[in-house]
């Protein structure tokens, strides 16, 4: 009960956007040596990090460390995936060893990558950069029952946060999301679906590149966890339909941008998975949407979703739907260009450069 205190102390006590920050750094893009609005979105985000930062110039996001939340899911044995379970647990052991897309990129943009059990079926063994944070061992069939208790979901939710407070106290400036499950795509699809009110077929997607038939009964899967749940929850009860159709490491990936928020530090979201965390962290706590980043638009349509939802444009739309934080890691370098266009180039007046309106 302690720790759900103090997650629902943090979610009461989050800001927003400052928007004294966001109007100065409007005004400073336009004293800058160029013409007003030819840098386009890297103006913007400029903008959205002062207003996040609470202060124009605005930090530049960095050091950044990418936490890939890693979790099983009971529907993985549905017929929603034709990859096994145990892939879970043998992509953590890729990523910890390096040789992980995530590790390729992170490494590229100079982001450190940690791993985060927080609900694999298997044991881990220890080792570095693994938070072995374990809720339970995989979720319950969401087709059947709840993914998870109520107590669990929060827990989960706590892990985030937790993880994110530690990432910010040991010097990171930028929290990236990442994230590995096989099956995740469905109850990311549930989740989606119910919160922005979307039917199943609109956002379930073919996640690791399903076929047709197993589309299809992917959406029917999906479709009946949200008819279960719905018969069971009201609409409002946020907790409850995380619980009831969520999985852990979407819980906890919920909490660490809450966390991000709670520290005035940007999250750069990843694809659907995260997205689906964005969904639920926004139902419970509307400020942390200030502090996100899409770092991209995932093919999944579910991700298209909740950006759409929640008024977010994808600094990148390469077609990319891997999960792991590639697409958020992908945005770093352009993000960090923002900040620093702010707090590195020239006005006009410091330049001695007459502005087109004198």
């Amino acid at each position: 009960m302690t720790s759900r205190s103090s997650f629902e102390e943090t979610m009461a006590g989050l800001s927003g956007a400052d928007p004294g920050a966001m109007a100065a750094a409007r005004e400073h893009q336009d004293r800058l040596t160029k013409p007003r609005g030819a840098l386009g979105e890297l103006e913007e985000i400029g903008i959205r990090l002062a207003g996040a930062a609470g202060v124009d110039p605005p930090p530049v996001p960095e050091p950044a460390v990418v936490a890939v939340f890693a979790g099983d899911h009971g529907v993985a044995g549905a017929g929603v995936t034709p990859w096994p379970s145990e892939v879970t647990a043998q992509m953590v052991a890729n990523f910890l060893a390096g040789g992980a897309a995530i590790n390729v990129v992170a490494r590229q943009v100079g982001a450190r990558v940690v791993v985060v059990d927080v609900g694999v079926a298997s044991d881990l063994a220890p080792g570095p950069g693994l938070l072995i944070r374990k809720v339970r061992p995989g979720t319950g069939d969401i087709t059947s029952g709840p993914a998870m208790t109520r107590i669990e979901a929060a827990a989960a939710l706590q892990v985030g946060l937790d993880v994110a407070r530690e990432l910010v106290a040991e010097g990171a400036r930028c929290l990236l999301t990442g994230d590995m499950g096989i099956g995740n795509t469905t109850p990311s699809a549930a989740l989606i679906a119910h919160f922005t009110g979307r039917p199943a077929a609109e956002v379930t997607g073919r996640g690791t590149g399903v076929d047709d038939p197993m589309l299809a009964h992917k959406i029917e899967v999906v479709s009946a966890a949200l008819a279960r749940a719905g018969a069971e929850l009201e609409d409002g009860d946020h907790l409850g339909w995380l619980a009831s159709v969520g999985g852990l490491e979407i819980a906890a990936l919920a909490g660490y941008m809450i966390g991000g928020a709670e520290a005035r530090v940007p999250v750069v979201i990843d694809g659907v998975i995260a997205a689906a965390g964005l969904a639920v962290a926004a139902a419970l706590a509307p400020a942390v949407v200030d502090h996100c980043f899409a770092g991209h638009r995932s093919s999944e349509p579910g991700a298209t979703a909740v950006l759409e939802h929640l008024g977010l444009r994808p600094v990148l739309d390469l077609g990319l739907r891997l999960g792991e934080g590639t697409g958020a890691a992908l945005a770093l370098p352009v993000i960090q260009s923002a900040a620093r266009i702010l707090g590195e180039m020239a006005t006009f007046d410091s330049a001695g450069v007459t502005d087109k309106d004198g």
